[in-house]
């Protein structure tokens, strides 16, 4: 009987073991200095190798690039079709470009696409003196959002991400990043482009034919970006995504010894990730929550939403209970602005809370006027209301 629990404890310790190790198989290893697989909703980490040693990025640095242009683009600062004039500075760019001549014009959209294609550094740097004004403060700007994304092992020194002291990263900074773009579903019109053109000089007289530097994107099933980058000193890098239903995953691999090996080691992270994990939606942006009272308001309720996606990821054959916490006001007071959070959701398992949403009004609440409220108390005199 003794024997029999002691059994019984070594194989309760051993499953508990597995369920807590991405990777319980000491053989499986990647072939890069730094690598990373996150779940790309939740940020949950599934495996990891030397995720926070400093190394030198090379071109998956435009990642940051990319993700500000897509601000820039959401907050109507700069639009698809704004042409920009191309500077001495970002002509002179050596790499990995597409020939920009000095004072030639190029639009925004055609930038964008020739960053993600071929991560052109001419294209790169006019862009990013396009939505800053200039080189200096974009790189200022890309490390200010590094901090706000709690990138700690990150600092740039250059838009490009060529060779220079003390401009470096981490994989695990760099999934930070690649997550934090897919979010904007507009980048996805050119990171899972396979090929393309633009039309470059003054005369717009020499076309210049764009192939994805992300092979993945030709020949992997559900992959979707993200960015390659190569320097002698950085090897071969990749921060890559894919989706396959509901699962969404972005591996980094930094330091490989040749561009073969970055992909092949980036698919079996992606294949690892898919056999085995699984997303459980939990919740889905826009769709109303509830609807409650507005005081003082021009209306008289406000529909609430969910202001963001979000997923669970759990091992495949996995069920667990999820219970949900709806946190709201009994009222709102005029006046308060479109996509004011209000309220939130907590997802617990157990006692363990393994997510929250915020809960934001779905339109502008105004004020009432003098004229709509004694308009308000006439309909409330007359039973229409």
């Amino acid at each position: 009987m003794y024997i029999k629990k002691v059994f019984t404890v070594i194989i309760m310790f051993i499953l508990i073991f597995n369920s807590l190790m991405c990777f319980a198989d000491s053989n499986f290893d990647i072939q890069a200095k730094s690598a990373i697989l996150i779940d790309a909703s939740s940020g949950k980490v599934i495996y990891e190798k030397n995720p926070h040693e400093k190394l030198a990025p090379a071109s998956i640095t435009k990642i940051m690039v990319l993700l500000l242009a897509m601000e820039a683009l959401e907050s109507n600062k700069i639009k698809l079709d704004d042409k920009v004039v191309i500077s001495a500075n970002a002509s002179s760019m050596g790499g990995s470009q597409i020939y920009l001549e000095e004072g030639e014009e190029q639009t925004v959209e055609d930038l964008i696409k020739s960053i993600s294609l071929r991560s052109a550094n001419d294209a790169a740097v006019a862009l990013g003196e396009y939505i800053a004004g200039s080189e200096e403060i974009f790189i200022e700007m890309m490390n200010n959002k590094a901090k706000e994304l709690g990138m700690e092992n990150t600092n740039f020194k250059n838009i490009t991400g060529l060779d220079e002291e003390g401009h470096y990263t981490s994989a695990y900074d760099v999934s930070i990043m690649s997550k934090e773009l897919l979010k904007h579903k507009k980048i996805h019109q050119w990171l899972t482009v396979w090929m393309s053109s633009v039309k470059v000089g003054k005369e717009k007289d020499v076309v210049q034919n764009l192939v994805n530097t992300n092979r993945l994107i030709h020949d992997y099933k559900g992959a979707n970006g993200i960015k390659t980058g190569f320097t002698r000193k950085a090897g071969y890098c990749l921060s890559a995504s894919a989706t396959r239903g509901n699962l969404t995953l972005i591996s980094v691999v930094m330091g490989c010894k040749n561009s073969s090996i970055r992909f092949k080691e980036s698919k079996k992270l992606l294949d690892y990730g898919f056999a085995n994990y699984q997303s459980i939606p939990l919740a889905k942006k826009n769709i109303v929550v509830k609807k409650i009272p507005v005081q003082k308001g021009k209306i008289d309720s406000v529909e609430v939403i969910i202001e963001d996606d979000l997923s669970y990821l759990v091992k495949k054959g996995s069920t667990i209970d999820v219970k949900k916490e709806i946190i709201l006001p009994s009222y709102i007071s005029a006046p308060t602005p479109k996509n004011t959070k209000i309220g939130e959701i907590i997802y617990k398992v157990g006692e363990k809370e393994i997510g929250r949403v915020n809960l934001v009004v779905k339109q502008n609440i105004n004020k009432a006027s003098i004229k709509d409220s004694i308009r308000k108390i006439f309909k409330v005199m007359l039973g229409t209301i």
